[in-house]
């Protein structure tokens, strides 16, 4: 099977890509040549071009055909289209990476499964990805163009520290500072290791059942926002100084933190994977969020340059929790 991703060496990718390459998939990245020393992979084709620059991109993919591609960057409606062009009558199956995030928000019910209606009235991103699902289902209805679509929700990788703030945060851990936690903590919250992923999106490549089909790949872990915060201070060794403050005061004070808990992260977001483990057998999450965060926690350790702190990120919680404090 040859497969085109387009991007393939990010966060979520980069696990799909190498678990690809493991079962003999013929792989292309389409990339703009720099390397990533951080999430490198072995196996794959390069085929050089910018996505973005639509000729370019054409002139590059002349003669191939694939069996599916992957988009992961494509964030507008506009990228969309472009790949409409690009891609008819060359690929059996355009993979579009959405979202978890454009489901009901907040859910009237959960488990969340594919049928939750798909509404978000906050976050511009995620009405930006529910714009390009439409665009593609309106599609495969005018001229049966061949998509599937893969819902992510917050899918993280050992440089990834999934909480605001990232690594800041964890610093604050370690000197004993305050740490800010939207609302009182109690909010679930689903995270999903790349590797765990990555075998239910390399599962659905090829299979032509899928065509025409929404799938969110999610774990069925689910924590609370307190217990994700405990989990990396206990790998740190400290005992965490929480304090609670409602999304809606931290939105006042940053705008995009703001608009990702208000869009997203506020509320409770527990998932049915039925769908995808009826298409993708195999599929199952085994990476605890003990693990992971024993790999993140690792990692920064591993190299002083890492743990960069975000002065802004940094001062913001100070200011805001001194604030809500008085």
């Amino acid at each position: 099977m040859k497969v085109l991703f387009i991007g393939g060496t990010g966060i979520i990718s980069s696990a799909s890509s190498a678990l690809a390459v493991e079962r003999g998939i013929d792989l292309y990245h389409l990339t703009r040549g720099k390397s990533s020393e951080v999430r490198p992979v072995k196996g794959v084709t390069n085929i050089i071009a910018d996505i973005h620059d639509e000729e370019g991109t054409r002139k590059a993919l002349a003669g191939h055909v694939f069996d599916a591609v992957v988009e992961w960057i494509a964030f507008e409606p506009s990228d969309i289209e472009r790949d409409i062009r690009l891609f008819r009558g060359i690929t059996s199956q355009y993979v579009f990476i959405s979202s978890a995030s454009i489901y009901e928000t907040p859910p009237s019910r959960l488990p969340v499964t594919e049928d939750t209606p798909l509404y978000n009235p906050v976050w511009k991103y995620s009405q930006s990805k529910i714009a390009c699902e439409d665009l593609l289902r309106a599609e495969w209805r005018r001229e049966r163009f061949p998509y599937t679509i893969v819902r992510p929700s917050h899918t993280y990788d050992k440089t990834l520290v999934p909480i605001e703030g990232g690594y800041t945060v964890l610093e604050r851990m370690k000197l004993g500072k305050p740490v800010v936690v939207h609302g009182d903590g109690s909010s679930l919250w689903t995270l999903t290791h790349h590797r765990d992923f990555a075998k239910g999106l390399v599962g659905l490549l090829g299979n032509p059942d899928s065509i025409a089909e929404a799938f969110h790949i999610t774990s069925d872990e689910f924590l609370s926002w307190d217990a994700i915060h405990r989990v990396f201070a206990a790998m740190l060794g400290v005992d965490p100084r929480i304090v609670h403050i409602p999304s809606e005061v931290i939105a006042k004070y940053d705008r995009a933190i703001g608009d990702s808990l208000l869009g997203d992260k506020t509320h409770s977001m527990i998932f049915d994977n039925s769908k995808i483990r009826s298409f993708v057998p195999d599929f199952d999450c085994v990476i605890p969020f003990t693990v992971g965060a024993k790999e993140i926690v690792d990692y920064y350790d591993g190299e002083p340059s890492r743990r960069a702190v975000d002065r802004r990120i940094d001062q913001l919680f100070d200011r805001m929790i001194d604030d809500y404090q008085k």
